[in-house]
């Protein structure tokens, strides 16, 4: 049995599931896979474990909020998807160089497809212009999306990635009269960021809504478009998709994909059932 030695970086990462994920779907593989958190603050924090995790031999490392971007400047070469969106999620060591991909727009794209089947493509509005925002804004682009508005409350930010797109940028939703589609790439709705990112009065009978936040399950996002009869999906799927690409560029080997869309499914429900029990 090889070993692999794998991990995730990020600030507030404590609660998340991809040790489960990916070490469960190492073992199916006969790999001796170690999935570690290493949960960080601050830029020079960043640094310090992307450092330590190549000197101690890891094949690599996801990246999340809020360092998507600010990895890249550690990095030594970025695939061509991960330059054009200026965002990366998965770090691969290999022969004494750092390489970054982004697993995170072909996994909305893939989620946006099995989930929201024939879903209109004209005007669709996005919430957040992070590292996430950045992802999905070009897989909508690619999934043909003719009119993409960005909204954010950083107008730096916001203007920043509506002109890489040929989006518009608005700093708040007033409205969503015209819009087909909504996305919410932001981080409102996470438990360490609870909420739902705009008023529930603006969602209207004609939208179809998906939220990139998978825990909880039920963002009050989800909850407010499903009680108004639209067409949802929440970030599960999107979450398995991306770590299957991880896991294929960690390891070299296929991954099966319905394999871990169940197991994150079970992985999610315990998780619910422990909260039950301790609220």
């Amino acid at each position: 049995m090889s070993a692999c030695r794998c991990g995730l970086i990020g600030t507030g990462i404590g609660a998340s599931l991809s040790p489960a994920l990916h070490e469960a779907e190492g073992s199916h593989h006969h790999l001796g896979l170690t999935y570690t958190l290493f949960d960080v603050d601050t830029p020079a924090e960043l640094e310090r474990r992307l450092d330590l995790a190549e000197r101690s031999g890891y094949a690599g490392l996801n990246i999340t909020h809020p360092f998507k971007q600010q990895v890249i400047k550690h990095l030594d070469e970025l695939s061509p998807q991960a330059r054009e969106i200026g965002a990366v999620n998965t770090v691969v060591f290999r022969d004494g160089r750092r390489y970054g991909y982004n697993t995170d727009a072909p996994g909305f794209a893939e989620s946006f497809r099995t989930g929201l089947p024939g879903a209109a493509t004209g005007h669709v509005v996005m919430l957040g212009a992070g590292g996430a925002g950045a992802a999905c804004g070009h897989a909508l682009r690619e999934l043909g999306v003719t009119e993409l508005t960005i909204v954010d409350p950083s107008v730096s930010r916001g203007r920043e990635l509506a002109d890489r797109l040929g989006a518009g940028y608005l700093p708040a939703v007033t409205t969503l009269k015209t819009a087909d589609g909504l996305v919410n790439a932001s981080p409102i709705g996470m438990r360490h960021h609870p909420g739902i990112p705009l008023p529930a009065e603006l969602l209207h009978r004609r939208l179809w809504v998906a939220d990139i936040v998978y825990m909880p399950v039920d963002t009050e996002l989800l909850i407010a478009a499903r009680a108004a009869g639209l067409p949802a999906i929440g970030g599960a799927a999107m979450c398995v998709y991306q770590a299957a690409a991880a896991f294929a560029l960690f390891t070299g080997s296929t991954p099966d994909i319905a394999r871990m869309l169940l197991h994150l499914s079970h992985l999610l429900e315990r998780r619910n059932v422990d909260r039950d029990h301790h609220s």
